[in-house]
């Protein structure tokens, strides 16, 4: 097979400044060649805001439901959907009731008309959390530090049994404290624990600290662990682990012959914490899909995925040179198949209906996420694609199968809609959550051809738009600013010096990455503070409070998940520094003024 076949770039291209919304498809047989247009009108309504490949409808199957993770659906079409609350979402306050949802159409609309919540609330002590299974009559969700189980209900669709604790003890620190799993027609119950830090250092996200060696933190976490779904009151332990080396495996899914696959987030800051170009930083390390074995090794924190290269390359942390080095990773597992940087995998569903083409038939939809740490190049992901796969491999390349969740603009902390959990009906219709706006899609098959083969979405109307603006901005760019209310500039700076602050921030001078973290409009994203909001987690707001802070970074924040490496983990010089501080002391003064 050739190397352009397993791992196709068959996605919008995106280069610094713009966004190219033309999709390229990787050459393949001719199975994958689009043959079922979807003529003007096929769909009722607009698809709930997304697009979908040819001969794909979706309808909003419920809204506003808060932070949504992973779902189930069970044989008579009720939806469950786990919900998460906490730090990640800046500990706003989620709708009221239990953090587990049960939704059915009953109407046969596509639209959720009866919604239950149940289980314990935030009121309670709970933050909810991601996965949620069906197995045998009981309904298996994570919540907090375990994994309980509720018995269906006979009656109504949702349960009113006590829950039962089938493990608990799992670890809730760090980076990726989410629990997904997923249940094998034997029982066997696999749970990902990610990792609790980006890349094994003993200063998490902190420039130039080697990683531990041996990492222990693989004792107990960064891997896939397998307990017995029917069993009662066990107790995590480093002895269930499955498979280690995995940062972040939050898809789980089995294809028809049993196999178990599982996403992998790939590492971040390449760039801020060891020197790596902006567009290398932006573009590695892939995001990967892995055939899980019983005690593979698939490669983190030691090894990453170099997209370019298509091969397992050694990290900074553990003496690697910018992908030039292999070393230890020669020895570990790859990936079934790869995708772009930093789009965030968040689950990933292997598709057994019956109501899409045959060509999907035990292939893998993925939601991704969307990217935070692409910046200043711009941000990725915010989709859902489909990958082919045959016998345990990769097939084909993958294509966008589901576009636009975002909106008008591609930022983790502007973004309208983002991916995060995958769930099929008896009906084979595939639903798609989103924790950003509380949705949940169903999308269906509405083609005339069930052999028809594999083609992508349109580009999203956003996209579209933003190539066309693209392609008529003056040679000086637009401003960020442009229209709006002229920034306060702080005592004894200037304007010009407030102006290259703010074109290091948005990556237009001197490498600045800052919007990655704290969003283009500096209000912030799930790793980063809000700076518009006057309010300091450290010193007083004054310039110089600002200054020391970016100087010394933040290594343990207090309110976002994101630890900051000093100046943001890149070279700025003193004037840079002051720059930047001013900067952000304007942006964080403009409701005084």
């Amino acid at each position: 097979m050739k190397p352009d076949m397993t791992f196709g770039r068959a996605w919008p291209v995106q280069a610094t400044g713009c966004l190219i919304a033309t999709l390229l498809l990787a050459t393949g047989p001719a199975s994958f060649a689009q043959t079922t247009p979807n003529g003007p009108g096929a769909c009722a309504g607009d698809s709930g805001g997304i697009t979908l490949s040819p001969g794909f409808c979706a309808s909003v199957f419920a809204d506003h439901l808060g932070h949504v993770r992973h779902m189930a659906v069970t044989a008579n079409g009720v939806v469950y959907a786990n919900t998460w609350s906490g730090l990640y979402y800046h500990n706003d306050t989620p709708p009221p009731g239990g953090m587990l949802i049960a939704l059915k159409d009953t109407k046969g609309n596509g639209q959720a008309d009866q919604t239950v919540r149940f289980g314990p609330a935030k009121a309670d002590g709970d933050a909810g959390g991601t996965g949620i299974a069906i197995y045998k009559g009981y309904l298996y969700a994570e919540t907090n530090d375990r994994i309980v189980r509720y018995a269906l209900p006979k009656d109504g669709i949702a349960p009113t049994g006590a829950a039962e604790t089938v493990v608990s003890g799992l670890p809730i620190t760090g980076d990726h404290p989410m629990h997904p799993l997923a249940i094998d027609q034997q029982g066997n119950m696999y749970v990902d624990l990610g990792s609790a830090t980006n890349s094994c250092q003993s200063q998490n996200r902190m420039p130039k600290v080697p990683g531990d060696n041996p990492c222990t933190e693989l004792e107990t976490r960064g891997g896939t662990w397998r307990y017995d779904a029917n069993k009662l009151d066990q107790r995590f332990s480093p002895a269930e682990r499955f498979a280690t080396g995995i940062r972040n495996g939050e898809g789980l899914s089995f294809d028809s012959a049993g196999r178990i696959y599982a996403t992998q987030h790939g590492r971040d800051q390449l760039g801020e914490n060891w020197g790596y170009t902006t567009m290398q930083s932006a573009n590695e390390p892939a995001e990967e899909l892995v055939h899980l074995q019983q005690g593979g090794d698939y490669g983190w924190p030691e090894c990453y995925y170099d997209y370019d290269q298509k091969k397992l390359v050694l990290a900074p942390e553990y003496g690697g040179n910018r992908g030039k080095t292999v070393g230890v990773c020669a020895n570990k597992l790859a990936p079934v198949a790869a995708f772009p940087a930093h789009w965030a995998p968040n689950d990933m569903l292997i598709y057994e209906g019956n109501q899409f083409p045959s060509a999907y038939k035990d292939g893998a939809f993925i939601a991704f996420h969307g990217s935070w740490n692409r910046a200043p190049a711009p941000q990725g992901g915010y989709n859902v694609v489909f990958q082919p796969l045959s016998a345990g491999k990769a097939s084909g390349p993958f294509v966008i199968f589901a576009d636009g969740f975002a909106g008008a603009i591609i930022q983790p902390g502007r973004a309208a809609h983002r991916p995060t959990g995958l769930a099929v009906g008896p009906d084979g219709a595939l639903y798609i959550a989103d924790d950003q706006g509380g949705r949940i899609w169903r999308v269906t098959f509405e083609g005339s051809n069930k052999v028809a083969g594999i083609a992508p979405a349109a580009p999203a109307p956003s996209n579209t738009q933003a190539a066309a603006v693209a392609a008529a901005v003056p040679p000086e760019g637009i401003h960020p600013n442009a229209g709006s209310a002229q920034l306060p500039i702080p005592p004894g700076a200037s304007p010009d010096q407030v102006a290259l602050g703010d074109r290091i921030f948005h990556g237009q001078a001197d490498g600045g990455t800052c919007a990655g973290c704290h969003s283009p409009d500096g209000k912030g994203t799930a790793v980063g503070a809000d700076l518009t909001s006057g309010k300091w987690d450290w010193g007083d707001g004054s310039v110089q409070a600002i200054t020391q802070t970016i100087k010394n970074g933040v290594p343990k924040p207090k309110n976002h998940i994101g630890a900051m490496p000093p100046k943001g983990g890149i070279q700025l010089s003193q004037a840079d520094l002051a720059a930047v501080a001013d900067y952000v002391w304007a942006i964080g003064h403009v409701n005084a003024h």
